[in-house]
């Protein structure tokens, strides 16, 4: 099975791409090939379209909380979500989060979906800092019209599935909340560099005691993994490794019942029952 790791900005740039983890599945080992820049846009949308079968896991959120998409009746469906949202500039977007923000009490402006809850990742209105709110915008309408099957969001039965990944999630497991990157790009810290070289080891020592299969990582990838500052190599390849967990479950390990406007990060510590 081909799987993807696919590490998203909302600003893709030469200097910056989008990182793609290029991966085969099979016999219960995940060898990731190559990490593929994809320098833009429309990179990014020339790689949804091609053909499948694939699994990809992507780290952005497929949808808003539920309560903010109701409130601003952007739509009943995720398709109608994702149609309202890239009908709007990325300022009209901005404007309506903050609109919605500024008349909400303290403590209540920006809300988290179930998902986030249990992975114990940022609230997808987010838009400073870590933009997640920005990705959304730029990432989520992009998959309607590409036709990929968007799971739990909008199952279309394609041979293309795509997931919502979370690396921080995957990284936890072997460093808990030790910070492993600088995506500033700033100066390179020894404490980085460490914490990178102890994930890449744990992920090719124990793999499998948390998501069941091996993963194999050549030599010559993992050194630039753990030499790039950004951890964007890292983060795409770990993606891929909830991709493929996933694929391996049954409703590519969403529970039952999950709200599809929201989306699912794919994970067995968020995978309830």
């Amino acid at each position: 099975m081909l799987i993807f790791g696919v590490d998203f900005t909302s600003a893709p740039r030469p200097r910056k791409p989008i990182a793609c983890a290029v991966c085969e599945l099979s016999k219960g080992v995940l060898r990731v090939r190559r990490v593929e820049p994809l320098d833009d846009f429309a990179d990014f949308e020339a790689f949804l379209r091609q053909p499948g079968p694939w699994i990809a896991g992507f780290d952005f959120p497929f949808g808003q909380p539920a309560r903010l998409v109701r409130a601003l009746r952007w739509g009943a469906s995720w398709a109608e979500v994702a149609a309202r949202v890239g009908r709007m500039s990325k300022g009209e977007f901005l404007a309506a989060l903050k609109a919605y923000r500024d008349a909400r009490p303290p403590g209540d402006k920006q809300h988290l979906r179930q998902t986030d809850q249990l992975a114990g990742s940022r609230s997808p209105m987010m838009v400073h800092g870590v933009p997640v709110g920005r990705m959304f915008w730029a990432g989520a309408p992009r998959l309607l019209p590409a036709g990929v099957s968007v799971i739990p969001c909008h199952p279309t039965g394609d041979t293309r599935v795509a997931l919502e990944a979370y690396p921080a999630l995957v990284a936890r497991k072997w460093i808990d909340a030790r910070p492993y990157k600088n995506d500033t790009r700033a100066k390179q810290t020894r404490a980085l560099g460490d914490a990178r070289r102890d994930l890449i080891a744990g992920l090719r020592a124990t793999c499998c005691d948390h998501y069941a299969f091996a993963l194999d990582l050549a030599d010559d990838l993992a050194v630039a993994m753990m030499e790039d500052a950004t951890g964007d190599l890292l983060d795409a390849s770990l993606c891929a490794v909830q991709a493929a967990w996933a694929s391996r479950q049954p409703n590519y390990g969403t529970p039952e019942g999950v709200d599809p406007l929201e989306g699912w990060i794919v994970d067995p510590a968020t995978a309830i029952r």
